[in-house]
């Protein structure tokens, strides 16, 4: 702060007088027959000179500023009042002067106290005149709002504004010091930017942009008169009531005579300013997560609210780290990419109308950082608001009853990233990829095939009483959604057509303890009482047979981020939803930076997302998908590299879909959170299914990215241990079952018969044939007779001799 010169004789005499003058006021105000007495006069001087000098002044609350990723886009403000400070640069100098003119035309010559102005207050309140004068100068004014804002208790912000003598000496004597401390113009400044303008408006710069919308540099000559007629009276001058407009108008042109008076404008500008109409837009700034700057984007800012008051750099409790949000004049550029909202948005309304009891909840998080690109769902983030249609009756029968209403259209339910008791859904197939990705820490490579039948019988106990036990017994017995058995098939191939018979087998080989491990590692949550509980213990995890089929509950945000982590070659972001924050004065914090660990390998990532290129119909670096793809119009719509997953749970109560480019993973849930067990079949690609919405939210948001590949795993990881496959060509099938099982593999026999040369009943050959993964299945197939020997060739001496049975061919080259 730059410090004013002063003469020592002038100091000295404004408080020997302005004690004096004070003792006279005070005495007057308390005891008017005697206010002339020497005795009053000598003890206000005394009084006077006891009082503090030094005034610690806290900042007055600013407003917050929420941008899109951007840096421009204006995503919401948060406020306990309305302001934002601003440079006397960056306020018009007509607004200065119009200021001057209302409250203190001797600004510029008093040294904080107008002895003048006391004088004659005391004067004219004395004299009886019907009109009562004060004698406070901006710095008084200043001092007193000062003092209200660096409270700390009730009290004494009751105490800074009390109409009291005591509390006149008490701005006399910070004023006269705070005007040492300070130039003028910094006390202006001050001033300007800490007083109150009404209907919400805090300083000059909300003042300016709620009456007129434009800054203070633009404000024109009656609009700042009429600016600077509202602080005596906000309240009864607000010209946006009807009681209240003439009597701004009134104020204006007083304070407009007032600029020609000391100097600020000549008697023409006046007129012209007096002339003309008083136009206001009455246009209070928004506030809060439910008066986003776009429709749809109040789930994003209620998330971003909700992580703010987690944060412990921000204060010891929530109430603290609220009030520094609504109070700290942060401007918080936050993760939210504005072209990837507003497709996501579009996309889930296109799917659901608000009204519906389905929630279509997708969300985008960026691999490699965990920004959070987009929140959305079909829903209004807005209390169910009395004077609009009400939301509907809850969809959960019990609640029902009672006329309880649900959370569609209206709600500020975190639906989409779990928390205020959403627990959130089960995702069905979309948690294979956490067996995958346990199965290949063990060693267990992408080309591991299974034969999955139609019904696997587990080891895992449950009730055996319930249908999804082994008839007669306590085992776990899952079956394919198609009833069918799935054929021998690799990870890719499972993955593909989501084959539950070959993953519950896989999860049984690697422990479910450590597929639930995976799953944590990558930032599933378990906030639901009996996932936890299963998820608890490596014991208790050992028995969730049905873990890898997605019977736990996630929420969309989390679903996404776990396959990002994938993406981003197994490195954990946590998800984020700010990438820069700034204080008033510029400074960045370190607490918008990613949160990243590796968490997984490079490689097990890269072959876990190269099995999960095959869902959505891209191809696996080794193009061994398999003809069945559950999303395969992914890779079309998005026409880029992608990869993930479906997934639907028992009765079709939730649908849920994840596909991912290298720059975004999108997770999509359908489901009803009002209640869980729902009969209404949740959709997958219909165009109200959740497909769509996950699909279309990755197209638009990858307009105009560059299309960037998968790195493919590696051969050992993909491959395994290969192994030659011995040659059963035309041995009886027990034999051949014999020699594949005693090379090293699991051998099976098909239930269909090829046309082959070797006699009908025996083998004719392998599948795969030639080479394989150590301990891999290996299907024997049938002849059923009619056909050329494998292998054999006809020349100019005719026939070849077919090959000597249970031998390979021998090579010819």
């Amino acid at each position: 702060m730059r410090k004013r010169d002063h003469n020592v004789f002038t100091n000295a005499a404004s408080l020997l007088v302005c004690g004096l003058l004070a003792g006279v006021v005070v005495a007057a105000a308390a005891f008017p027959a005697v206010a002339m007495s020497g005795l009053a006069a000598k003890a206000g001087a005394e009084t006077f000179g006891a009082l503090p000098k030094e005034l610690t002044v806290a900042r007055a609350p600013q407003i917050s500023y929420l941008l899109a990723a951007d840096g421009k886009t204006p995503l919401a403000t948060m406020y306990d009042e309305n302001r934002r400070d601003v440079k006397l640069a960056d306020i018009a100098p007509v607004m200065q002067k119009a200021i001057i003119a209302a409250e203190d035309h001797d600004f510029y010559k008093h040294n904080g106290v107008d002895l003048n102005g006391v004088a004659r207050a005391f004067v004219n309140n004395q004299s009886g005149a019907n009109s009562q004068q004060g004698a406070s100068t901006l710095t008084m004014q200043y001092v007193r709002l000062a003092i209200a804002y660096s409270a700390t208790h009730p009290a004494d912000v009751v105490a800074a504004t009390e109409d009291t003598s005591a509390r006149k000496l008490r701005e006399m004597r910070y004023a006269i010091q705070i005007d040492k401390e300070f130039s003028k113009d910094e006390i202006l400044t001050r001033y300007l930017n800490i007083a109150s303008f009404g209907n919400g408006a805090y300083g000059i710069y909300a003042a300016s942009q709620v009456y007129f919308g434009k800054p203070p540099s633009k404000l024109k000559i009656e609009e700042a008169a009429m600016l600077a007629g509202m602080v005596k009276a906000p309240t009864t001058n607000d010209p946006t009531t009807r009681s209240g407009r003439p009597l701004a108008l009134e104020r204006r042109n007083y304070v407009i005579d007032n600029m020609v008076k000391i100097g600020a404008i000549n008697q023409q500008e006046a007129d012209a300013a007096k002339a003309a109409p008083m136009v206001v837009k009455d246009k209070r700034t928004p506030n809060g997560c439910v008066s986003t700057n776009e429709r749809g984007w109040g789930f994003f800012c209620d998330y971003f609210y909700r992580w703010w008051l987690q944060q412990e750099t921000f204060g010891s409790t929530t109430y603290d780290r609220e009030r520094r949000l609504k109070s700290g004049g942060y401007t918080i550029v936050t993760t939210l990419d504005a072209q990837a909202q507003r497709g996501a948005d579009r996309a889930v309304r296109k799917a659901k109308k608000e009204t519906a009891k389905e929630a279509a909840m997708v969300a985008v998080v960026e691999p490699g950082t965990g920004r959070v690109r987009a929140l959305a769902v079909n829903r209004s983030f807005k209390i169910d608001d009395p004077k609009s249609p009400k939301n509907k009756i809850s969809s959960d029968p019990a609640k029902a009853k009672k006329k309880i209403r649900g959370n569609y259209p209206n709600t500020v339910n975190p639906l989409l990233t779990g928390g205020q008791g959403i627990t959130g859904y089960q995702a069905g197939s979309t948690f294979k990829i956490f067996t995958i990705v346990a199965a290949l820490e063990k060693g267990i490579p992408l080309s591991y095939t299974i034969n999955a039948q139609a019904k696997f019988k587990s080891e895992y106990i449950i009730d055996s009483s319930s249908p999804a036990a082994c008839p007669g017994t306590h085992f776990y017995c899952p079956g394919n959604s198609t009833g069918k058995a799935g054929g021998v098939l690799n990870m890719w191939s499972a993955f593909s057509q989501s084959t539950n018979t070959y993953f519950v087998p896989l999860q049984q080989q690697v422990g479910a303890e450590n597929v639930v491990d995976a799953a944590k590692r990558l930032g599933i949550q378990f906030r639901a009482a009996n996932d936890a509980k299963f998820a608890g213990t490596k014991d208790s995890a050992h028995q969730w047979g049905a873990f890898t089929l997605g019977v736990s509950q996630t929420t969309p945000l989390e679903l996404a981020n776990a396959y990002a982590t994938l993406a981003a070659d197994g490195k954990y972001c946590e998800p984020i939803p700010v990438q820069e924050i700034k204080d008033p004065e510029g400074n960045k914090l370190d607490i918008a930076n990613p949160r990243c660990e590796k968490r997984v390998s490079t490689e097990v990532a890269r072959a876990a997302v190269d099995a999960a290129r095959c869902p959505v119909g891209d191809n696996s670096s080794t193009s061994k998908c398999g003809n069945s793809r559950t999303a395969r119009q992914v890779k079309t719509i998005v026409d880029a590299p992608v990869a993930g997953k479906s997934g639907t749970t028992d009765s079709e109560k939730t649908a849920a879909l994840v596909a991912m480019t290298k720059q975004y993973a999108v997770a999509g849930i359908m489901a009803d959170p009002d209640w869980p067990q729902t009969n209404v079949k949740m959709k997958h690609n219909q165009p109200d299914g959740i497909n769509p919405p996950v699909i279309e939210t990755l197209r638009d948001a990858m307009k105009g990215k560059e299309r960037i590949k998968f790195e493919p795993p590696g051969k050992k990881i993909s491959e395994g241990d290969q192994r030659s496959i011995p040659s059963v060509t035309c041995l009886d099938v027990d034999a051949a079952k014999s020699r594949i099982n005693g090379a090293g593999f699991e051998a099976v026999v098909s239930n269909d018969k090829v046309t082959s040369s070797c006699p009908a009943g025996k083998a004719a050959g392998t599948s795969p044939e030639g080479r394989t993964i150590k301990g891999g299945v290996v299907t024997i197939q049938v002849s059923s007779g009619g056909g050329t020997p494998p292998g054999a060739t006809t020349g100019p001496g005719g026939p070849a001799t077919p090959p000597t049975p249970g031998r390979p061919p021998r090579p010819r080259g």
